[in-house]
């Protein structure tokens, strides 16, 4: 386990969602949900990767909550082939959203790998919600790693940051042009690394890091 805080329990759709909350030295500009890699293949919300973003979103003056998904740590129920992984992701974004000292903050999604296909669905359902009821808040960010395009990842923003290693062989690279070939969508490649950015993490680091504060509001605070 990689040192963080000590997480806690919240209400999820389908029983208790272990959640674990990080914050920036600054009041934070937003709130970042991010999910973590196939429950079935060890994915947790300590995987590194996930842990990588975590660290990018608050260095970039974002608080940041990680979780696990359903049937993971002391996460209640079990997995549900994506379906009830993209609720428990919007339970998570709702119940951090209440909090008074993020009301009319951005709200940003994040995920790698199978987290990533979930993080694109919950960013989806999100946008239709906020199509029909005003008091739906849309995501204003969205940041893939390696998303697993296998699980029919939904078309997305052009502005979304979307990372892969070119020497993935979990999500081929192949695989990512596939999908953003259709929608004209921008990939940032990662040379000489794989799935899990062996030895590049500091690298998926900056990536994400510069694309955050290169949007409108962000402030150059926190150090790398």
């Amino acid at each position: 386990m990689i040192g963080r805080p000590a997480s806690y329990t919240i209400d999820g759709p389908a029983g208790l969602l272990e959640v674990v909350l990080e914050d920036p030295a600054q009041p934070p500009r937003g709130l970042a949900v991010i999910a973590h890699p196939h429950p079935l293949m060890g994915g947790t919300m300590d995987n590194k990767v996930v842990h990588t973003l975590v660290r990018a979103f608050v260095l970039a003056g974002w608080r940041a909550v990680r979780f696990n998904f359903r049937g993971v740590g002391r996460s209640e129920a079990v997995w549900d082939e994506g379906r009830g992984e993209t609720q428990d992701m919007l339970a998570v974004a709702a119940h951090h959203l209440a909090d008074p000292a993020l009301r009319g903050l951005p709200l940003a999604l994040a995920g790698f790998s199978f987290g990533g296909f979930v993080a694109a669905n919950a960013h989806a359902e999100l946008m239709a919600q906020a199509a029909q009821n005003a008091a739906v808040q849309a995501p204003s960010e969205l940041v893939l790693v390696s998303p697993a395009t296998r699980f029919g990842v939904p078309a997305v923003p052009l502005h979304t940051l979307v990372v892969e290693g070119e020497q993935d062989d979990v999500v081929p690279l192949s695989d990512i042009l596939e999908w953003a070939r259709p929608q004209s969508l921008p990939i940032t490649v990662v040379p000489g690394t794989g799935h899990f950015f062996h030895g590049q993490l500091a690298t998926l680091r900056s990536v994400v890091l510069r694309h955050l504060r290169a949007q409108p509001g962000a402030s150059g605070a926190g150090r790398e």
